[in-house]
């Protein structure tokens, strides 16, 4: 298979991709993460991950193709991002404690700079059991939940309050493994 870069910033990401046997190189492409006016959570986190193939793919002097992707938790239509501090996370467990929420993540795929990278949005429902005020203090003192979406990891100390899922793991990791496979499947193998 074709060497790939990955525009992304994500240890989880990068592990994610190594499961797959794909030899990748990372690549350093910040975008404007900013919501849209009336834009809604699926297209929102497609949106952005093409924006990251397309600007990781820019970056590079002999470009690879560049695989792209974002992970979004969003509860009651609102989309929970990073927590900014200890207020907000509080705030994030509150709204996810005790019921469901969906995470998407969107992967795509960026081959040259005149088209448009393929793509695919994966959506997964996530329960979380009951949290007490004791539980999500000692959650953020942990130091985990400060660079992730929605505040939690399903895959680190937060994996405790979920009760069930419906969908991909890997997608709520940050990095659906079977989706992301069918489209390295439709790069051409290196001569």
């Amino acid at each position: 298979m074709t060497a790939v870069a990955l525009a992304s910033a994500s240890p989880r990401r990068r592990e994610l991709l190594a499961q797959l046997g794909v030899d990748f190189v990372v690549v350093q492409a910040p975008i404007d993460e900013s919501v849209l006016p009336g834009e809604n959570a699926a297209d929102y986190v497609l949106r952005l991950a093409k924006a990251k193939a397309q600007a990781g793919f820019a970056v590079q002097a002999q470009p690879l193709p560049t695989l792209g992707a974002d992970t979004i938790v969003v509860v009651d239509g609102e989309i929970l991002g990073k927590p900014q501090d200890e207020a907000d996370f509080l705030r994030m467990m509150q709204l996810l404690s005790g019921r469901g929420h969906q995470v998407y993540t969107a992967v795509a795929l960026c081959l040259d700079a005149s088209n448009e990278p393929q793509a695919v949005t994966v959506a997964t429902d996530v329960w979380f059991g009951a949290l007490t005020p004791a539980q999500m203090q000692d959650y953020w003192h942990s130091g985990e939940p400060a660079d992730k979406a929605g505040g939690y990891g399903i895959q680190g100390l937060g994996g405790r309050f979920i009760e069930k899922i419906h969908g991909s793991y890997f997608a709520v990791v940050g990095l659906p493994l079977y989706e992301t496979a069918a489209l390295l499947a439709t790069l051409p193998e290196a001569s």
